[in-house]
């Protein structure tokens, strides 16, 4: 049997937030006023078809005091309270009275397990206790969740006071809690009724393989976007005595549309993939996005230092030159390891400020030449591209589905190729020279060889 759970509490303190994060489903409304929630929804939690669980968003509690009276006043003994809180239900469904509690009540009384939810960041008062008693008269296994939805200011008061009414007390920011979290909420889940635990363990399984799987999918998508961007080559057909120069402005403008839009789309690509359907961003992040990818002073924030470029270059320029020596038996005694470090490292410094090249081919069949831009010859260009994917990444992965501010990312990234070996760098470089050479069925393994495990150590640093 699949667990279904009823979340539930006073209104306005994070129930739909909690819903929306354990469902993953950002298309929940989480109203800023309290009473928005009138009647109760059912969200099931789905990876690959599979039901994993069900949650029960419900209104607040408007006059549990005066439901608590009613109970009381009709209740013999402890043996007849879920019997009692049945009757309730049935007498005032129909009845706008206690319209509130008779939706979040029909729910449990049909099964549902109870995840009780409070605002760590406000006082706890006895105005909550009559809340607690009706649910702890209904008889269902139960849980109280604290949501410090502005600060933990109060989080220890509420957990002296929650303790008293049920067994099992958990903090959870909802916004902000991590993978991790919602795995060890959903074994706390599974102890409170013996039915639960298999399925919820289920769960957990399921919802590891799909961590991983995004991962992997992510690592894809990010191989394909840096493999689309650097081997992409912006071209324009020369009639016969044209002059090229006026033409290469608007050329140049057209590969970095491409370069910009096919970014974008590996961002949206993966925002879709974590289930961000609704996800937005704020106008000037987005202007800033844009104008930072072709803005080389902030390259080095982005990408690798020019330290770093410098040894790349030079252990790149270093392995052709002693590929170089090898062909002559190892006579020019490393002269060419040292010549080809030499020629890479001043390379990459000469030309750090040079995105990609114009070029013009021979005669075309029908007449004419081309005018190309690119494929981009920077060393940098494909670690800032590599970076800032990451970034995004991380950003997103932070992110828990009642988040719902737009998504800023123009604050400085962090030092994220500190993870990555001279070796990995090298290899990286390796791959991007695939790329340069349009040669992608050679890139894309290496690319994704080094970019898994760069995402799994990032995501270690975040659980």
């Amino acid at each position: 049997m699949t667990p279904t759970f009823a979340v539930v509490g006073h209104p306005n303190k994070g129930k739909s937030s909690i819903v929306a994060t354990l469902a993953q489903n950002d298309s929940i409304h989480i109203a800023m006023q309290p009473g928005t929630t009138r009647n109760s929804h059912h969200y099931p939690m789905s990876v690959d078809g599979q039901v994993l669980y069900h949650l029960v968003d419900t209104p607040g509690f408007q006059r549990a005091r005066k439901a608590l009276a009613w109970l009381q006043a009709h209740s013999r003994s402890a043996a007849d309270r879920r019997a009692t809180v049945q009757g309730f239900i049935t007498q005032h469904q129909s009845l706008s009275q206690f319209h509130d509690e008779c939706e979040l009540l029909r729910p449990i009384v049909q099964g549902a397990g109870i995840i009780y939810v409070v605002d760590g960041s406000v006082p706890y008062g006895p105005e909550y206790e009559a809340e607690m008693e009706i649910l702890r008269w209904t008889g269902q296994p139960s849980m109280a969740l604290i949501n410090p939805i502005a600060s933990d200011a109060h989080v220890q008061e509420w957990q002296t006071a929650l303790s008293q009414f049920f067994r099992t007390v958990r903090v959870f920011n909802a916004r902000t809690a991590e993978f991790d979290k919602h795995l060890s909420l959903l074994r706390c889940f599974g102890q409170l009724e013996e039915s639960w635990e298999a399925p919820l363990n289920d769960a957990i399984d399921y919802l590891q393989q799909q961590h991983s799987q995004r991962r992997e999918t992510t690592c894809q998508l990010i191989s394909r976007m840096l493999a689309d961007m650097l081997s992409h080559q912006q071209s324009i057909k020369l009639p016969e005595g044209v002059d090229s120069e006026p033409l290469k402005q608007g050329l140049e403008q057209q590969w970095q549309t491409f370069q910009r839009q096919r970014e974008q789309e590996c961002r949206t690509q993966i925002e879709k993939l974590y289930q961000h359907h609704h996800l937005q961003r704020h106008e000037s992040g987005l202007e800033w996005q844009q104008e930072d990818l072709f803005n080389t002073d902030n390259w080095y924030l982005w990408g690798l230092s020019k330290t770093e470029l410098l040894a790349i270059a030079t252990g790149a320029g270093a392995a052709t030159g002693a590929l170089a020596d090898l062909g002559v038996g190892g006579a020019s005694f490393m002269l060419g390891a040292l010549g080809g470090g030499v020629v890479g490292g001043v390379s990459a410094w000469l030309f750090s400020a040079e995105l990609a090249r114009f070029k013009i081919k021979g005669k075309l069949p029908l007449g004419g030449q081309l005018l190309t831009y690119g494929p981009s010859s920077h060393r940098n260009f494909p670690f800032v591209i590599l970076g800032r994917a990451l970034y995004h990444w991380q950003a997103l992965i932070r992110r828990n589905h009642a988040w719902r501010e737009p998504l800023s990312l123009d604050i400085a990234p962090g030092d994220w190729h500190e993870q990555l070996s001279t070796s990995q760098k090298l290899d990286l470089e390796k791959a991007f020279g695939y790329c340069r050479k349009q040669n992608i069925d050679k890139a894309m393994p290496l690319l994704e060889q080094h970019i898994l495990p760069l995402l799994q150590s990032l995501d270690l640093l975040q659980r």
